[in-house]
């Protein structure tokens, strides 16, 4: 019998002594459980986080001094010296290269820590939110080693996402694969399997159970929670049996110590059952000549392969075709012709969202980004919108009440509903608040400029909002939160360094219709959830008619640009190709809004290029 914990945890941000200790906490803790496990498993990059870009050298061991490190946390964690093993991730130094690492450590009473395997990651995501080979290199290999609790193999993250690493692992007699992960969550449709958690979480359970079902073999996921520049690890840490069945399932985004007790027998009896290694050994030698065939290696095998006999054999003549009595057969019927038009890449994923999943995570998130950054409190203008008001919401919720200070900034145009709405949200979520009156401040300025047309108006009460809102944030030490959402960011709908200036937003990935169903999840005021959107810089002024398209149509277009169909082939799929061109139109003029200001670059470090530290690093 084998009794496993897997520690879900969040690291301190490239905080490697503070994360070593929490490492020495987590060893006495497992200790102390019973029964006592075999094994504690950590998640990758578990000292250090894991989107460091540059920083990555300043948080790099050596496996000699990882090795060291652990075993003085080890004694001084562990008086008593119960045996016990190690996995864990870790940004490893070796030979003057930086990789992405995962050790396995031997620890038990006076004896030396022992290192028994150290891999290094073999597949480095570099595309989409990932960056990854920019900053470490590639490990070569999987290999399964010798342990006190029987053969093992490590991977790292991607290395899970493709089938051939488990079975390397099995093939070299690994009982129990080790997958370690920093996998950030993504996807806030309803799962199809009904299970609460991000869509992510399920594709990861997917790959687990069939490294585990596939192979034979006990799979164990270890994942971390937190987040890091807005990236929300999942968590959702899993032991998995070698029929592909959930053991033990770990909360998603919450800090969890997970302990299971398995039976190592399980395995002979279920590749006796279903013989899938057995076959798989049996067929390598005549597998790895087509291996080498497609990935167009020659050799003795490819080249004879190629001279064999492989002519498709002539078909049978069926002219004048008999039963063998003599009688000409009935023809057979014809089948039922069942009529379906491709759909070429499918579709995108659906804008249903799954609210009480987004309220959790995005109240997670807010929670980590202000104990990250040292701000208890929070500054949010509150505009009568549904926008503001779900942002408040969720500032309520993640921090409390009294830490949530609700602005009201009108200008002498606004309409009396903005600041009547953004009062019932106040009242609702008892919060503090203030009223600060900006016309004087505009009217100052503009009274220079008699000439600005309603776009510059609009853009100078913008601006000064925002000045209003920094500097009570420096007065009350709160953190300016930001409340545009994705839809107003893609058609660049929004007042540059203005509404985009605060450092963290929690609605910036959701488009507004899934606002609106959060607020509606979150209980706002249904006055809020009803009107028509509108920035209110002009009287009389909403969104959908500035944009000459409604927001349900703009989402739907913009969803499916952004996973990467062309306004052409929307159009082939009968969408209006007149609210395509005014949505393309404006996505395509406003790309310079969501960047920072182009500077030229005349040295070999330019900020932002060759200089990448993360900011909440």
């Amino acid at each position: 019998m084998l009794t496993l914990a897997v520690a879900q945890c969040r690291p301190r941000k490239g905080d490697l002594a503070g994360n070593l200790d929490r490492v020495g906490a987590l060893l006495a803790q497992a200790v102390a459980l019973d029964p006592r496990p075999a094994v504690l498993v950590l998640p990758e990059t578990v000292l250090s986080g894991y989107f460091l870009e540059g920083g990555v050298r300043d948080v790099a061991l050596t496996a000699e001094a990882l090795r060291a490190a652990i075993e003085a946390r080890y004694r001084a964690a562990v008086p008593g010296g119960e045996a016990i093993d190690l996995v864990l991730g870790f940004y490893e130094s070796l030979d003057g290269t930086l990789h992405n690492s995962a050790a396995y450590l031997r620890l038990q009473g006076d004896a030396p820590a022992a290192l028994l395997h150290v891999h290094r990651k073999n597949f480095l995501p570099t595309y989409a939110l990932f960056d990854e080979e920019r900053f470490v290199e590639r490990g070569y290999g999987v290999r399964a080693f010798d342990t006190p609790i029987g053969r093992a193999a490590l991977l790292v993250c991607e290395d899970a996402w493709h089938s051939l690493t488990g079975t390397i692992a099995a093939l070299d007699g690994a009982q129990v694969v080790f997958v370690l992960a920093a996998a950030p969550a993504r996807g806030t449709a309803p799962r199809t399997d009904g299970v609460p958690g991000p869509a992510s979480v399920e594709r990861w359970e997917r790959l687990v159970r069939d490294i585990a079902e596939e192979q034979g073999v006990f799979c164990v996921l270890a994942n971390l929670v937190g987040s890091e520049g807005g990236r929300m690890f999942q968590g959702g840490s899993l032991v998995v049996g070698p029929r592909g069945d959930v053991r033990a399932r770990a909360p998603v985004f919450d800090e969890a110590l997970l302990s299971v007790t398995l039976d190592l027998a399980d395995i002979g009896r279920v590749r006796a059952e279903l013989p899938m290694l057995s076959d798989l050994r049996t067929m390598l030698p005549f597998l790895r000549p087509e291996l080498d065939r497609v990935m167009g290696i020659a050799g003795p095998a490819a080249a004879n392969a190629s001279t064999s006999s492989s002519a498709t054999p002539a078909a049978p003549s069926t002219s004048g075709a008999a039963t063998t009595d003599g009688a000409t057969p009935a023809p057979f019927p014809a089948l039922p012709l069942i009529h379906s038009v491709a759909q070429g890449r499918g579709v995108p994923p659906t804008l249903e969202i799954e609210p009480a999943l987004v309220e959790r995570w995005l109240v997670a998130f807010l929670r980590d980004e202000f104990r990250r950054r040292g701000f208890t409190d929070a500054v949010v203008g509150l505009s009568g919108g549904v926008d503001s008001a779900v942002v408040a919401a969720l500032a309520a919720r993640a921090l409390g009440p009294d830490a949530v200070l609700a602005v009201r900034m009108p200008y002498r145009t606004s309409s009396p509903d903005s600041l009547a709405h953004a009062q019932l949200v106040i009242d609702q979520l008892r919060i503090r608040s203030r009223t600060v009156e900006i016309t004087d401040a505009v009217d100052g300025y503009l009274a220079h400029e008699s000439a600005a047309d309603a776009a510059r108006r609009g853009n100078v009460m913008a601006r000064m909002r925002m000045i209003t809102l920094f500097d009570l944030s420096a007065k009350h030490r709160a953190l300016p939160l930001g409340t545009g959402n994705k839809s107003e960011r893609l058609l660049g709908y929004f007042t540059w360094h203005a509404d985009d200036s605060p450092p963290v937003n929690p609605i910036g990935d959701l488009f507004k219709t899934q606002v609106w169903a959060l607020a509606r999840h979150l209980g706002l005021p249904q006055a809020i959830i009803d009107k028509p959107a509108s920035a209110d810089l002009v009287q009389g002024q909403t969104d959908e008619g500035d944009f000459g398209v409604s927001y349900a149509v703009a989402d739907e277009i913009l969803n499916w640009i952004l996973h990467g169909w062309s306004p052409a082939e929307l159009v082939a799929r009968g969408m209006d190709a007149e609210a395509i061109r005014l949505v393309t139109r404006r996505l395509d003029s406003t790309h310079w809004k969501r960047k920072l200001p182009t500077v030229a670059m005349l040295s070999g470090a330019a900020i932002g290029e060759s200089y990448l530290r993360p900011v909440d690093l």
